[in-house]
């Protein structure tokens, strides 16, 4: 009985034992798991960082171009509007300069 005892002892060590590793193992992977998540997940921010930064770049690069675009044409728009504006003035500013003649003469 007492070889009985001792060999199921044994057995119950034994098996404790391989649990113990068991849990050892899976502790070990578990935390290589945490680390290689942990590194996917930084990785993935700075990827989407970075992919972020040249988003916003770009934008900018955009929304500048389309501001010149725009201020070419209200310049342009405006310079046409000067010389309509300059060139009737000088069209009154010609009748005006007869009307006045006109007076001196017939005074």
């Amino acid at each position: 009985m007492r070889d009985l005892a001792a060999e199921f002892l044994k057995y119950v060590l034994a098996a404790e034992y391989e649990a113990n590793q068991v849990k050892l193992i899976v502790l070990n992977k578990s935390k290589e798991s945490i680390e290689a998540a942990k590194t996917d997940g930084e990785e993935s921010v700075k990827t989407s960082f970075a992919r972020a930064e040249y988003e916003i770049e770009q934008l900018k690069k955009s929304s500048d171009r389309k501001a010149m675009e725009s201020a070419s044409e209200l310049a342009s728009t405006t310079a046409n509007r000067i010389a309509a504006m300059r060139a009737r003035a000088e069209r009154r500013l010609d009748t005006v300069a007869q009307r006045i003649f006109e007076r001196i003469v017939s005074v």
